[in-house]
């Protein structure tokens, strides 16, 4: 539809239009109409957003107003006259029972207030009251349910006509397939909703594109909406969507029957399809009388936001009572009596200026992009992981490129994609090193994997993210002992490696700046605590590569002293628990390594504790003896690693994923992918928090 060029002018249109008028209203209506269908042509077809949420929402604004002052530039074809078109022609076509509105968007108390002031103009009264509920950031759809059945899901498309992806939403376990909305006097009614992704699912979904050599998705809401338009249903089902329903936009009745009492505001609607079993945010909803209310309870519920199971990007206010929101109306974009209040931004656009090149604790080799500082729902972002070169090929991005950026859950900066329409020819192509950054030894790459790797056990940069992995909370949980003191302490080569930490020169450290007798005396006592810490706490804190806090409890409890794995085969380490190949190998060739081996004896001498002390005793013992347990979900009762001794205590292990071996699913709220796959296997033992706490008596 655009050529390259065209593109990239529309893109410098709109940085400069964001800023600054054209010129006269006529010239700036006409290229602000021309920004937002490019926009709306990238975001809804070819599913490419080329501008922030907020940059859009600002332009369609500043159209808005400018139109509101010169009605005589209004035109039938304007931004403001229509919901925005975004068709694919791969579904079927059908028409909305009520055509799908966009929100109208706000950032601050002063518009809310605003808004308040015409919903009271409107509705002719002094005071209304607002249900708020949070604004999903998922894909839009609308759903049909034909005399208590689902006859049809469609997508948001233009508003007015949508794709008919049925088929699809069949396949999303928390919509009904059917509903006792009959014996409601309801014989049709039309649903909207949208369709998201549970953050773990998300966060699941794109450990496993990383472990493939795949760049992560950028955020929920592009996997929801693509989703949603995968042609195969088969695969839709593999990938976890879920729904919340939030509007009931019409409905009919069986004749002679009355309206439902629950239809009479936005709150008892919501109320009446979740006791119905739809999925709505009815647990979220809150009904306020005053727009102060409204405005402290936004402002409170941005600051717990990532508590969500799922992505929010604001929160919308609703008039509650249906029959002042008949008498508000809408215009043609949307409804006067419905407004979306917006969190800070997630997205912006920024220049990749350089790339950076930096070596983990096991020796992988990470390109950091460097870009010019843009903040981004709050925190300014200037370093984003490019994770390996695989990705950087796929995405193709360069130095000098304009790229777009995201914060994904409000926490990892991700480059969504560069902006290759805006490329002059002198960007440049991102080079790997072959030698590593900080000791300069030749770097390595195995066939299976998409990092380079520094295999030099003496690498300085791995020397020190050793340590500060094995001084680490969950592992020996040496408090006070943090980055900067082992950084500092190495550098000063008062620790050169990690049995070095139970032999620091106290004395000169007592000479360093900040280090006073009380500091001295809190690092000592937690360096001599950590000695006494159980086997599997050591193990972790070794850094064995694949090796995660469960797996390190299942080799712990597998032997009486660390040394017995050195006569361990991968065979014999195959028969553990959860224990592949990939982690036998790894387990394997650490115990066999002879630097390895003397810093276990080194450990050993300075009093670390090498023994299981369970072996032999409670190990095969006890009262769960020989069963399996795991855990998932948010467990409110208990802490997860409390529950876990809890179990070992009493003889059971804890497995690190759902499998035939597994006897016991503890599940909390929020559960996951976890609780369907041990559904599905049937042997599986599906146990509550307070059914939990029973069995352990």
């Amino acid at each position: 539809m655009y050529t390259q060029q065209e593109e990239k002018r529309l893109y410098e249109q709109a940085r400069q239009l964001l800023n600054n008028d054209a010129g006269n209203a006529d010239d700036t209506i006409s290229q602000i109409r021309e920004v937002i269908l490019y926009a709306d042509w990238k975001y809804y077809v070819q599913s490419e957003p080329v501008l922030s949420d907020f940059e859009y929402d600002g332009l369609f604004k500043k159209l808005k107003h400018l139109e509101d002052k010169h009605p005589e530039l209004v035109t039938g074809d304007s931004p403001t006259q229509r919901v925005a078109k975004g068709l694919s022609e791969r579904f079927p076509t059908v028409s909305h029972l009520v055509p799908m509105l966009s929100l109208d968007n706000t950032y601050n108390a002063e518009d809310l207030t605003d808004w308040d002031r015409r919903c009271r103009e409107l509705a002719g009264i002094d005071e209304i009251e607002y249900c708020v509920e949070p604004k999903y950031d998922g894909a839009s759809v609308s759903l049909i349910y034909d005399h208590s059945n689902l006859a049809r899901g469609a997508t948001r498309g233009d508003g007015v006509m949508g794709e008919d992806v049925t088929a699809n939403v069949r396949q999303i376990k928390a919509i009904p397939l059917s509903a006792p909305l009959v014996k409601q006097g309801i014989t049709q009614v039309e649903i909207r909703g949208e369709i998201v992704i549970h953050k773990k699912v998300f966060e699941e979904y794109n450990r496993q594109r990383i472990a493939e050599g795949l760049s992560p998705l950028a955020n929920p809401r592009n996997a929801a909406s693509g989703t949603l338009r995968i042609l195969d249903p088969s695969e839709v089902r593999k990938r976890g969507l879920n729904a919340i329903l939030y509007h009931i936009s019409d409905y009919t009745l069986e004749p002679g029957k009355e309206r439902p009492k629950e239809l009479s505001n936005h709150y008892g609607s919501l109320q009446w399809l979740y006791n119905m079993g739809f999925p709505t945010p009815a647990r979220e909803m809150k009904v306020f009388r005053h727009i102060e209310e409204v405005i402290q309870y936004c402002s409170d519920f941005e600051e717990k936001r990532d508590d969500l199971p799922f992505e929010v990007d604001g929160l919308v206010i609703k008039v509650n009572d249906f029959a002042l929101q008949d008498k508000m109306g809408m215009t043609s974009h949307h409804p006067r009596w419905a407004v979306a209040y917006k969190f800070k931004a997630r997205q912006a656009t920024s220049k990749l200026r350089r790339v950076e090149f930096q070596v983990g604790r096991v020796g992988s080799i990470t390109p950091v992009a460097k870009i010019d500082p843009v903040p981004i729902g709050g925190v300014t972002v200037t370093s984003i992981s490019l994770f390996n070169e695989d990705v950087v090929r796929e995405k193709d991005v360069r130095i000098g490129d304009t790229v777009l950026v995201e914060r994904a859950g409000d926490v990892i900066p991700y480059i969504v994609k560069p902006l290759t329409e805006l490329r002059t020819g002198n960007e440049e192509e991102i080079k790997f090193p072959t030698n590593c950054p900080a000791c300069n030894s030749e770097l390595e790459k195995q066939q299976d994997e998409a990092a380079w790797r520094c295999i030099n056990a003496g690498c300085p940069v791995q020397v020190v993210e050793r340590m500060i992995h094995f001084a680490s909370k969950d592992a020996m949980d040496i408090r006070s002992l943090g980055n900067a003191n082992v950084q500092k302490f190495y550098e000063l080569g008062l620790l050169p490696d990690i049995p070095g930490i139970y032999s620091i020169d106290w004395e000169r450290v007592k000479q360093l700046g900040g280090f006073g007798e009380k500091s001295v005396t809190n690092l000592k006592q937690a360096i001599e605590h950590s000695k006494q810490q159980p086997l599997n706490r050591l193990i972790f804190g070794l850094g064995i590569r694949y090796v995660g806090e469960t797996t390190a409890k299942t080799l712990a409890n597998a032997v009486s002293h660390i040394t017995d794995f050195y006569e361990w085969d991968i065979e014999k380490l195959l028969t553990l628990e959860d224990i592949g190949p990939k982690v036998a190998t790894s387990v394997k060739d650490f115990f066999a390594r002879p630097e390895n081996k003397d810093m276990i004896t080194r450990l050993g001498e300075t009093g670390v504790n090498l023994v299981n002390e369970h072996k032999g005793n409670k190990q095969g013992s006890g009262e769960l003896a020989g069963k399996t347990f795991l855990f998932t979900g948010t467990l409110n009762q208990f802490k997860r690693s409390d529950a876990e001794a809890m179990v070992e205590e009493k003889g059971g292990s804890i497995l690190g994923g759902v499998s035939s071996k597994l006897n016991y699913l503890v599940v909390g709220e929020d559960a996951g992918s976890k609780l369907e796959k041990a559904k599905k296997l049937g042997t599986v033992s599906i146990l509550t928090e307070q059914e939990f706490l029973e069995l352990m008596g």
